[in-house]
């Protein structure tokens, strides 16, 4: 694999394209890395090319240039001389993807993680498609509890209590949404659940 890596005379150990891709961090949520915000979905040496292919949040994720950069730019700097960065949308990516590390570096930096769940909280059923609902999202709390549907509650990352509202559907960015606490009075921001 020699071949794979840069004239500069940087040796790099065989599969560590993956470790240097998946530390580069989320520009967005810059507290998570690719890996832990589950967007890095595989990389892949062949001969001389280094391939790794994301999966954004959504397709229209205004990150995704940056990222792609990103994981380019690390990757050449480790010594990897051909570098292709791909997108991949099918499977999409669900907030399931979030390892438990991710959530918990969101709850430290003051963010709330969306709750793990699969179907037992309205996401994916898990391998194949992912179900479509037009109706309210997981957040909802009125909406769910009008159908019978009740979302547990969202603790607030700051106090840790349960008495929370949403403020606005839309954040900072567009994978989070305004949240308040009752409890502390504080805001915060929360990642969408999808």
């Amino acid at each position: 694999m020699a071949g794979a890596r840069a004239s500069s005379g940087a040796e790099v150990a065989a599969g560590s394209a993956w470790a240097v891709a998946a530390a580069v961090p989320d520009p967005e949520l810059p507290m998570l890395t690719l890996a832990d915000l589950g967007v890095l979905a595989e990389v892949a040496e062949d001969g001389d090319t280094v391939t790794a292919w994301l999966t954004p949040t959504y397709s229209g994720c205004p990150a995704v240039a940056e990222m792609a950069a990103d994981v380019d730019r690390r990757l050449r700097a480790a010594g990897f001389a051909d570098v292709r960065v791909r997108l991949r949308l099918d499977p999409p990516w669900s907030t399931d993807r979030i390892t438990p590390e991710g959530r918990r570096r969101l709850a430290e930096a003051g963010i709330a993680p969306p709750r793990p769940g699969g179907a037992a909280a309205g996401g994916r059923t898990g391998g194949g498609s992912t179900p479509l609902s037009l109706g309210p999202t997981r957040l909802a709390g009125a909406a769910g509890a009008a159908s019978g549907d009740v979302p547990a509650p969202v603790t607030c990352p700051l106090c840790g209590g349960t008495d929370t509202e949403e403020l606005s559907r839309f954040g900072s960015t567009a994978c989070k949404a305004l949240w308040r606490c009752r409890d502390c009075r504080e805001p915060f921001e929360r990642v969408k659940e999808i």
